[in-house]
């Protein structure tokens, strides 16, 4: 008689690295231990994948859940509520928070935050920072650690690292691949004047943050990441320049971006959104997303991460330059892709080696990121064919906004399966909050 699993999957078609196949999935203390026809098999527990597909979990490497210190906008618990309910199994939380997540300490305050709470699995990044540039090497790969995170152009928060000196000893400091915000402060600073005329609004936001703020930035990036022999990973790249000189770059650079510059286009969103399509770097005109679209068909895009950075409705109403820049994403990540697969921009399999290799890949994640035995049973099930339409009403985020109120998709995230248990079907969290910290391959042996 076999051991009975503690789950069964089945019916779906699994999107494994051999390609799809129709299998079951058998899972046990949290693994994936099976494929094949399971219906005879004992299980604790079934679900049912008719007619739907069976991903790797979702993982979200870029998302800014406010806690501690500006829980009003959102924390742990409904961040990752939204992300479970959008399909995603993983989250990498952002370290702008209040304080800022510089020392070890404060780290694993977040990780003691998250157990019991956080609806996904996680990690936190360590920000860099002029006083802790020269220990990050020894603190990254402390336990719920994903790596350090620079802020080269300032954005919500205070942490800043605007000296190419100090940038040049953070890099020096440590082995993992570091992520980048890319904007030259100087640029930004020599060109705030633009923001006092009297007619000023939102869509002078990618005036005043340009392309060439972000070309500059990205090029001493990359001069001092060859100087340090030091892997980079730059965030939420929005320009058709930067995305060609990264592109002779991959060999030490890797390259994200977000659903929402391959969504909107200047001026049109600012027309319509006003500050709610206000972000850093800012959404820009149409070429450079063509662009970014180019980028991903020829394979120079590794990620795509939300950048989910909630305000509340009121903050956003404050006329700009006071209005704050971010909007969520993690809870309509999937729904976007999916729908872009309906319209045959991307395949599936892309949209997995996006969401789901990549990330494993470029952040060295141990046993996530690909539907195989004996990796985790993190699992995201969509309905490729679900017409579903994107509201507010739905958003778990405690902003309860998001910029795609309105818009219809094709394809939805029916089931999330955490670490083997189903924490999300047919749009309701089930259970209770069970995320574990991510582990990381070069942190196993000790």
């Amino acid at each position: 008689m076999s051991t009975p699993f503690d789950l069964v999957v089945f019916g779906g078609t699994c999107l494994t690295p051999a390609g799809e196949a129709r299998v079951d999935v058998g899972v046990r203390g949290g693994r994936v231990v099976a494929f094949g026809e399971l219906a005879g098999h004992d299980a604790a527990e079934r679900l049912d994948a008719r007619g739907l597909h069976v991903l790797p979990g979702v993982i979200d490497t870029q998302v800014h859940f406010r806690e501690p210190g500006l829980e009003h906008k959102e924390d742990l618990q409904t961040g990752t509520a939204a992300a479970a309910l959008g399909g995603v199994t993983t989250v990498f939380e952002m370290p702008n928070t209040k304080p800022s997540t510089t020392t070890p300490e404060a780290l694993a305050d977040k990780v003691a935050r998250a157990r019991g709470r956080a609806w996904t699995n996680f990690a936190f990044f360590l920000g860099a920072s002029p006083e802790n540039a020269d220990q990050l090497g020894l603190w990254e790969r402390a336990p719920g650690c994903c790596g350090v995170k620079v802020f080269m152009g300032s954005s919500t928060g205070d942490l800043l690292v605007d000296d190419l000196a100090v940038l040049k000893r953070a890099l020096r400091s440590g082995r993992r691949r570091v992520a980048v915000h890319s904007e030259d402060e100087p640029r930004l600073r020599e060109r705030r004047a633009l923001l006092d005329a009297p007619d000023v609004n939102v869509a002078m936001h990618p005036v005043w943050r340009d392309a060439e703020t972000a070309i500059r930035s990205t090029k001493n990036l990359l001069r001092l990441a060859r100087e340090t022999g030091r892997a980079v990973h730059v965030l939420h790249v929005t320009t058709g320049e930067e995305l060609a000189l990264l592109a002779e770059h991959k060999d030490i650079a890797t390259v994200e971006v977000t659903p929402q510059h391959l969504f909107f286009a200047a001026p049109e969103c600012y027309e319509r959104l006003g500050s709610l399509a206000q972000m850093n770097p800012p959404i820009r005109e149409a070429r450079h997303r063509d662009a970014l679209w180019a980028a991903l068909r020829d394979g120079v895009v590794d990620v795509i991460g939300t950048d989910h950075a909630p305000h509340t409705l009121a903050e956003k109403a404050q006329p700009y330059p006071k209005s704050p820049s971010g909007m969520t994403g993690a809870q309509t990540l999937v729904p976007l892709l999916l729908d872009w697969v309906h319209q045959g921009r991307l395949s599936l399999q892309h949209v997995v080696e996006l969401v789901c290799h990549g990330p494993a890949r470029v952040y060295n994640l141990a046993g996530k990121g690909r539907l195989t035995l004996g990796y985790d049973a993190d699992l995201t099930l969509v309905d490729l064919k679900a017409r579903r339409t994107i509201t507010n009403a739905q958003q778990a985020s405690r902003v309860g906004w998001t910029p795609y109120d309105g818009h219809t998709v094709t394809g939805w995230p029916m089931s999330t399966v955490v670490g083997g248990r189903v924490v999300m079907q047919d749009g309701e969290l089930r259970g209770a909050p069970s995320g574990t910290p991510a582990r990381f391959w070069d942190t196993l042996a000790g």
